[in-house]
């Protein structure tokens, strides 16, 4: 067709040239103007659709990234937001987006979520931030062209408000990748365009043919925005936003369905059941997240498969799922499904590329409405709660949620708000209990450091409550300091050569080089010599990360101080630690100490040990010595140091027996020492 039109544009030009020229110029215009106008509306219709994307995008962000509002705050996103962020990144066609506050400060770039943004002034961005925000809930759009290799052939760069309590919290800028887009809209546009220059009917017929393919498309996009807007990206189930919407609709109509009904409060066909499964982060670490997001996608897959069509499955965190189970006649049904969902998730999943099976059993929490609470958020608080329960059983298990096990939660969180407090006041005390050399007349040699907690209400707490309480809330490094550096400080004023023993945690040596800087800042703080201070740390402490521990250990010791495994025995004791690092002390934990003369194999172990590290040129201290045949017992066995109620219990700083005006202490093991250790047990 073209050589032909090529052919009769010649013949014109060499017979008529003046009525050729006006012919081609009228033909040209015929074409071009419609191409050109098309070429215009396709633009159009990119921008527009760049901006449904992005504004869709954007609305799904400020609903599924947690902590959005934060990171416009200018805080580091978190691990959470990072990964929701980049499992959000290929959506609608996006392949990068940057966020910046509404001032147009740069806050996080997609390339690199975990690095902060390098900063600069981009004043075309600034403007477009500004007339973005201007503009409420409506996107900047800019279509641009690229090489086709670090760019796209054809993109939108777009920048959109994210609207927090219906006012900006900052603006995405979002480049849409629109190529393929482009490139089906140019083709189908330029063939309308030459089909309009020899027939008009044909091409207005083409024109709706290819726009309603382009509404197709356009339809096809929102509907996948309005699925992701409500879903998970990665399991196909409903967000934590949209379960807890229908279970807040399905908690309204069965209440509806009870007071139409005039029935007392009791199950009413409602049940939640969170599920959490055993040891996920094991999977990522040995295989990697790809592997761990495949293994949800087919936990997500076994989940529906359980589940009958009116329940509704939902991902409400990492490897976190919920269900609303409908139709609930009695507590039956709902332990049915428990148990259904341990079972089919206890079978092994095969995982692509993996050679073998992996096993990842999950623990079930269930609540039911009407029984455990009526509404939404205290059905899911009440499931949650019983799944920690059905967690602290074991693996592969489910458990009802259980009220006494609400009030139990409730008091360790106040307790840990009472512990948080107090070290911020410096309201914790430090009592010391002593210790004497055995083999010399059972002299005193020092005293082991242990806080006390005089709580203004519950009087003192014992420290068998709110050592794990601080454990489990982040609060034993504070804690640990605290105790070593109020050691130090008392320490130092009593005469020498008396040494203090400090406990340190394992939660003080996560960060290399951490509790190092402490105890070389606490020495000198106090001018203690470095000598009178011994530090205690559990055989646990060396079960991870051994090799960090060791090379920790040695910098202190390289202080001066002095290292004592305690409660040596009762954990994985091993030979090798004595082999490779020096310790200067074993403490053997007081089960042994309480079994001499009970049971001959007790004495065996205990000498067996005593002979150990002597061997080693280590010391051996005894704790819990209560009665005066188990001190004699050690002393025969060859201890070295003894601690325990007989000998002294702990006391305040003002009591203690170096003291200038301190009550007198009995000798140990004179009469007068037997019998105020027993009226200090009565007591």
């Amino acid at each position: 067709m073209l050589s032909r039109w090529r052919e009769c544009v010649q013949r014109g030009l060499r017979s008529r040239p003046a009525a050729a020229l006006a012919w081609l110029v009228v033909v040209s215009a015929a074409i071009g103007l419609p191409v050109a106008a098309i070429d215009h509306l396709a633009d159009r219709h990119l921008v527009a659709d760049a901006e449904r994307s992005a504004v869709g995008w954007a609305r799904h962000i400020a609903t599924n990234v947690p902590d959005l509002d934060l990171v416009f705050m200018g805080e580091q996103a978190s691990t959470q937001a990072q990964d929701r962020l980049a499992a959000m990144r290929g959506m609608a066609g996006l392949f990068r987006f940057k966020l910046f506050d509404t001032t147009g400060r740069l806050l996080l770039v997609s390339d690199s979520l975990a690095t902060p943004a390098p900063q600069g002034d981009d004043e075309g961005a600034v403007n477009a931030i500004a007339r973005a925000v201007a503009r409420g809930g409506q996107a900047d759009v800019a279509l641009k062209r690229g090489d086709g290799v670090q760019r796209p052939a054809v993109y939108s760069e777009a920048y959109v408000p994210v609207l927090h309590g219906g006012r900006p919290a900052g603006v995405v800028e979002v480049y849409i990748d629109q190529s393929e887009l482009a490139a089906t809209t140019a083709a189908s546009f330029q063939r309308a365009a030459l089909a309009a220059g020899s027939a008009l009917a044909l091409f207005f017929a083409c024109a709706a043919a290819l726009w309603q393919r382009h509404s197709g498309h356009v339809r096809h996009a929102e509907e996948r925005v309005r699925f992701l807007a409500r879903h998970d990206v990665l399991t196909g189930a409903l967000n934590a936003a949209s379960l807890r919407e229908g279970l807040a609709q399905a908690c309204a109509a069965a209440a509806g369905a009870e007071r139409a009904t005039d029935t007392p409060a009791a199950p009413t066909g409602l049940a939640v059941l969170c599920i959490d499964l055993d040891r996920f982060s094991e999977v990522n670490d040995a295989h990697g997240r790809a592997a761990g997001d495949e293994l949800l996608r087919q936990v997500a897959h076994r989940l529906r498969d359980v589940l009958r069509g009116a329940d509704l499955l939902g991902r409400v965190a990492g490897d976190r799922f919920a269900v609303l189970q409908r139709e609930v006649a009695d507590s039956t049904a709902v332990k049915a499904l428990a148990q259904r969902i341990v079972d089919s998730l206890a079978q092994p999943h095969r995982l692509p590329g993996l050679a073998g099976e992996i096993t990842a059993t999950a623990s079930v929490g269930a609540a039911i409405h009407g029984v455990d609470g009526d509404e939404a958020d205290a059905l899911l608080h009440a499931a949650e709660l019983a799944l920690q329960r059905a967690k602290a059983g074991g693996s592969a298990r489910w458990s009802f949620y259980d009220a006494a096990l609400d009030r139990l939660l409730q008091e360790r969180r106040v307790l840990a708000h009472d512990l948080r407090d107090a070290l911020a006041r410096d309201a914790l005390k430090l009592h010391f209990q002593p210790v004497f050399a055995a083999g010399d007349g059972q002299r005193l040699i020092g005293y082991e450091a242990l806080a006390r907690w005089p709580h203004p209400v519950r009087g003192f707490v014992p420290p068998s409550e709110f050592i794990p309480v601080a454990e489990e809330t982040g609060q034993i490094e504070a804690l640990g300091s605290w105790v070593l550096r109020s050691a130090c400080r008392e320490a130092a004023s009593w005469p020498q050569p008396l040494a203090v023993a400090v406990n340190l945690s394992p939660a003080q040596f996560r960060q290399p080089g951490a509790i190092v800087a402490e105890v070389r800042a606490a020495l000198a703080a106090s001018g203690l010599a470095p000598a009178r201070l011994e530090l205690e740390i559990t055989e646990s402490l060396l079960m991870s990360h051994t090799e960090q521990v060791l090379a920790t250990l040695r910098e202190l010791q390289a202080l001066g101080v002095r290292i004592a495994m305690d409660d040596f025995g009762t954990g994985y004791s091993s030979l090798a630690y004595l082999w490779r690092f020096p310790f200067d002390k074993l403490k053997i934990d007081r089960a042994f100490t309480q079994g001499l003369g009970a049971d001959g194999k007790v004495d065996v172990i205990v000498r067996s040990i005593v002979t150990l590290a002597h061997s080693l040129a280590i010391r051996v201290n005894a704790e819990g010595v209560e009665t005066a045949e188990q001190r004699e017992a050690l002393l025969r066995h060859g201890c070295d140091e003894l601690q325990g109620f007989l000998l002294g219990r702990p006391q305040p700083v003002e009591r203690l027996a170096h003291r200038e005006g301190a009550p007198p202490q009995p000798a140990p093991g004179s009469v007068a020492a037997s019998a105020a250790a027993v009226a200090a047990a009565a007591d």
